[in-house]
């Protein structure tokens, strides 16, 4: 097998929820009272950790307003998460998750934008935790695209950049990887457009998760 470690972005790569991102950002610009974002523009600074997706959106606003911002934020998506029905992985996630696990000598990660806090309520609510060796989010290191997180990540795990595969569906995620040197895999059901992944050279593109689990395997 060419890679001892493989790292994975979160929203928009395993678990499908954009929709609820965008959602719960426009009704934060709501209750802000400033100017709503439509959707796609929310959907292209998905990865990002939660202050600077703020600073991208709004940046004509003071600090005290993207605070408020950000509070309201927080406060819809973890409402959605207790009163809505819960998001889902997409499809072949958990089977292929266990297809890679099953190899033991293969590490797995995650490395996303969310906050510690709502990583580990995923992982708890959909009791994933245990699938991964490690994990980084923004707010304990650098937001992508820095690479911080995944070089914290590879010393963690005691792996160098070249036995590693970021796989990921923004090009903060490609970007970061590329910035170390490191494979990356484009998943193109994701929130940026194909054209846009391709820039980062990736070595695989894909659409269907258990094709790139298959790809790994057999690598």
């Amino acid at each position: 097998m060419t890679y001892d470690l493989i790292i994975f972005d979160w929203d928009g790569t395993l678990m499908d929820s954009a929709a609820r991102i965008v959602a719960s950002m426009q009704h934060a610009g709501q209750d802000a009272s400033v100017p709503v974002p439509n959707g796609e523009a929310v959907r292209r600074i998905i990865g990002l950790g939660l202050p600077e997706a703020i600073q991208a959106l709004w940046p004509e606003q003071d600090g005290t307003t993207r605070e408020r911002i950000q509070a309201r934020y927080s406060h819809h998506f973890v409402h959605a998460e207790t009163h809505e029905a819960p998001l889902s992985f997409f499809e072949g996630v958990p089977e292929g998750i266990a297809r890679l696990r099953a190899h033991g000598a293969l590490k797995l990660a995650v490395a996303t934008g969310k906050s510690r806090k709502g990583l580990d309520r995923v992982f708890r609510d959909h009791q994933c935790g245990d699938w991964f060796e490690a994990s980084r989010t923004a707010d304990m290191t650098a937001s992508k695209p820095d690479p911080r997180m995944l070089e914290e990540l590879l010393s963690e795990l005691g792996c160098s950049p070249d036995r590693a595969l970021m796989v990921g569906d923004t090009t903060f995620d490609l970007e970061m990887a590329e910035r170390l040197g490191m494979d990356r895999v484009a998943m193109t059901y994701g929130v940026h457009d194909r054209d846009e992944l391709l820039r980062h050279t990736p070595v695989l593109e894909t659409c269907d998760f258990l094709a790139l689990v298959r790809w790994v395997l057999e690598s």
